[in-house]
């Protein structure tokens, strides 16, 4: 049955999530008591949006204090750039606005048939956000590109990319969990979601996201999730992780800026673990002025964001998956935690610290 077709009731049994209709949510609403041994929860089909927006593009816009002549300071600062793991034999999957598939880096790194929208009425992947692009370009740009820095974390892995997000930056939760189905069908080790919805001091995680994503690490899928840009620290204004990435068996990611060669603070929008409960940064990557590939005919851009810090950690959860290819997702995650380099920040901001190799 497809995921999209006119049918009451769709199930996604990898990630043990049912999508009805209105008319079937009146049959299980009246009849309660015979579905709630099969229910943990049911939740509307909610709004997700990509985790950067014009106005963060417009920060800190000075080169950090590094030589990007070869690599990305990202690449340099999560240790990439000197690794020699490249990812080889690991899928990672990118759920975002979709990818320019006509990139002169990308169309060789991604097959076609690697590639699905989940967008209805619209089966085209391309990415006309311009966010997804940059995303995928983080996780698994070439070795070599065709102009400027590698900026590939995972540069040897292979590329899946899921468009969850339509032409307007946003997308239904029942797009994006079909995507997460998609993904762990199809053995994807990782998946980046540079996306998310704010949420409000002591709101509870989602119960729906939760199962998906503790079944997907059942499954053998890690899931990484931006912890969000809701933040304004410097007029004191700290908003909570947003969801998914506040769902305990998602690792949520925090981003960085670079003071200098070395040295990091949390970015100014970057979400805190405030809310107990599953709300808590987990560890945090280079997300501020961050170079990677952008659809043409610009081909590269600079971007800020907990959406930049994504993809660099889900990159090194695949480095680290390919130098330990038995290892399951919570060993994953427990090694990206434990290697991470620590920071003179909070772990309430910044989690374990710096994502590192």
């Amino acid at each position: 049955m497809s995921e999209h077709a006119a049918h009451d009731v769709v199930f996604l049994p990898e990630i043990s999530v049912a999508m009805v209709s209105a008319t079937a949510f009146q049959v299980i609403a009246g009849n309660r008591q015979t579905f709630e041994a099969y229910v943990i929860d049911i939740e509307p089909d909610d709004r997700k949006y990509a985790t950067t927006s014009s106005a963060l593009r417009t920060i800190a816009q000075t080169n950090p204090v590094w030589d990007e002549t070869f690599f990305t300071w990202g690449l340099q600062a999560v240790g990439a750039a000197a690794s020699g793991l490249s990812g080889f034999g690991v899928r990672i999957a990118v759920l975002d606005t979709g990818v320019d598939l006509a990139h002169p880096d990308l169309m060789r790194r991604i097959h076609r048939h690697h590639t699905k929208s989940f967008i209805p009425d619209d089966p085209s992947i391309a990415d006309k956000v311009r966010h997804g692009t940059h995303c995928v370009g983080i996780v698994g740009g070439p070795r070599h590109p065709v102009r400027g820095p590698r900026y590939g974390v995972a540069c040897d892995c292979e590329v899946w990319v899921g468009k969850v997000l339509g032409d307007d930056g946003e997308g239904q939760d029942s797009w994006i969990l079909a995507g997460l189905r998609w993904a762990v069908r199809n053995k994807c080790r990782v998946v980046s979601l540079s996306l998310g919805s704010p949420v409000l001091p002591s709101q509870p995680y989602s119960k729906v996201y939760e199962t998906a994503a503790a079944r997907a690490l059942q499954r053998g899928t890690l899931v990484i999730a931006a912890a969000g840009n809701d933040s304004s620290r410097y007029l004191n204004k700290i908003m909570p992780v947003s969801s998914p990435a506040n769902c305990p068996s998602v690792l949520a990611v925090g981003a960085l800026s670079s003071l200098s060669e070395g040295s990091y603070e949390i970015a100014d929008f970057s979400n805190g673990g405030i809310n107990p409960d599953g709300g808590a940064v987990d560890v945090s990557g280079p997300g501020v002025f961050v170079y990677s590939s952008f659809p043409l005919p610009i081909e590269y851009y600079r971007d800020s964001g907990t959406s930049m810090a994504t993809p660099h950690v889900a990159g090194i959860a695949g480095l680290l998956t390919e130098a330990n290819p038995c290892g399951c997702p919570r060993d994953i995650w427990a090694q990206i935690c434990s290697r991470a380099k620590q920071l003179p920040i909070s772990a309430s901001d910044a989690g374990a610290g710096l994502v590192s190799i």
